[in-house]
């Protein structure tokens, strides 16, 4: 560890003006917090020849400081003093004359012990948002946010909160559901609506990866209790994922101080995690307690119906025309969340873009193969076969003979049909499952059910039937 006696060359008034000037820009760079938990504590010891050497009290923040600020320091030391070529940052105390006579004047350098609320309000409303908040997505507002009956509480009750002004309307809203549901959307939609109704409010969204992170570095660098002192600042606090406190206790003790203090002073709690209170094991009883006495809104798996909405409405915003049986194809095989369904539009509008060809449903097979493979239920030819054979009460073995009578013929079809949807199998490889049928003739069988269908509604309620069956 480097510390101890620095060769400290001779106190020169100007080299104090220009470190003042190098820190103000540095606190105009960054933001009041993030210049406060990280570089406060930089102290000037040396200026020999082309370099600088400044010292920090621990290795973690010099590691901290010389990865992400070190180059800038370099640059703004070297605007202020041509000659400045190195800065080098090193651990230690430096000797207390010339830690006294670099000191920055009070205009420089505020001599207030801990970021005052109104300092943390006014960085967070800034257009340079302090690291305090994470950045929002604007992609992810109440307008782009489709509804369907798996979500439609949980949009009802995030937009009470975004609209029920100081006030709060639930407190704490805490939302749940599977990964790429929806629930970072709503969080980054409540931020935006607040932002815009109420600009004098601050609003500070984080994951509770960040959280913790912020936590441990405030403790490293003995500023916990500006980390106290900031938090406790802000109208808003929405944590985002919570279930990454599971197990890290000193987080979740100061998480749950933290939620008190803001609740006791009316500020508004929004929280989400993949589990509902109850069920996030690891998290103290107190704190699920608390996290529970609020509004619990959960949010399920998307439906058919919903993806289908979800794909029309991303289609219309980037402007693309999508034909409706490629939505329909991608709605039914991707049914794992709304960030991989989005993924996948993306993938066939682009290809489509660069290749300059229209989206068909050829190409989007092509486009989404290893997709579609890692998506694929676990549903087979072979059980569909089995599946419509008992359903209409004919021989397995029919499903590949030659036999034409209508009684087999429709239904090898209809399998045929429900192979193609609900497989990611080619139309060569289901017509050899079917006896070795050429691919023309699953074409045609899968456009022959489809047109029956729309014609024949107790058919269309059978294939429905099967389908659902076969997925359960």
């Amino acid at each position: 560890m480097e510390e101890g006696g620095l060769g400290v060359s001779p106190i020169d008034p100007e080299i104090g003006g220009q470190w003042a000037r190098v820190r103000g820009r540095l606190r105009e760079e960054v933001g009041e917090v993030q210049y406060r938990t990280w570089l406060r504590q930089m102290t000037l010891a040396a200026v020999s020849d082309d370099e600088v050497t400044i010292v920090l009290p621990t290795r973690f923040l010099r590691d901290w400081v010389r990865a992400h600020y070190g180059d800038r320091i370099r640059a703004l030391w070297n605007a202020e003093n041509a000659r400045i070529r190195r800065v080098e940052l090193r651990i230690g105390q430096p000797q207390a004359g010339l830690a006294e006579a670099l000191a920055p004047p009070p205009s420089a350098e505020p001599s207030a012990p801990y970021t005052t609320a109104e300092t943390v309000r006014n960085d967070l409303r800034s257009d340079a948002r302090s690291d305090l908040s994470g950045p929002l997505d604007p992609r992810f507002t109440f307008g782009t946010f489709v509804v369907g009956k798996p979500n439609e509480f949980a949009y009802a009750c995030a937009r009470r909160v975004a609209e029920s002004g100081p006030t709060p309307g639930f407190n704490p809203l805490f939302l749940y559901g599977g990964v790429g549901l929806g629930k970072t959307h709503l969080m980054h939609a409540i931020a935006w609506a607040i932002r815009e109704r109420t600009p004098q409010r601050a609003v500070a969204y984080m994951s509770a990866e960040k959280f913790m992170y912020r936590f441990i570095a405030a403790i490293r660098s003995q500023s916990s209790v500006e980390f106290k002192e900031t938090l406790r600042a802000v109208d808003v606090l929405m944590v985002d994922d919570l279930q990454f406190l599971i197990g890290k206790d000193s987080t979740q003790e100061e998480f749950f101080h933290t939620f008190n203090a803001l609740v006791d002073a009316g500020k508004q709690i929004v929280v989400s995690a993949d589990k509902s209170p109850s069920d996030l094991s690891g998290i103290e009883e107190r704190l699920r307690t608390r996290l529970g006495c609020g509004m619990v809104a959960d949010i399920h798996a998307t439906t058919y119906e919903l993806r289908i909405g979800i794909l029309q409405a991303k289609a219309a915003l980037q402007g693309v025309a999508v034909p409706q049986k490629v939505m329909e194809f991608m709605a039914h095989k991707i049914t794992t969340n709304v960030r991989d369904l989005e993924g996948a539009l993306n993938r066939v509008v682009a290809h489509a873009q660069l290749v300059g060809r229209p989206i068909t449903l050829e190409s989007t097979q092509e486009v989404l193969r290893d997709l579609l493979r890692a998506h694929e239920r676990r549903v087979t030819i072979e059980e569909i076969q089995k599946r419509v054979a008992e359903h209409y009460n004919i021989r397995l073995t029919d499903m590949f003979s030659a036999r034409r009578a209508r009684a087999v013929a429709r239904p090898r079809q209809i399998a045929m049909y429900l192979a193609k949807q609900l497989t990611a199998r080619s139309l060569p490889e289901i017509g050899r499952k079917f006896g070795n049928r050429d691919h023309t003739t699953v074409m045609h069988a899968c456009a022959r059910i489809a047109e029956l269908m729309q014609k024949d509604p107790s058919l269309a309620e059978d294939v429905e039937l099967l389908r659902r069956m076969l997925e359960s």
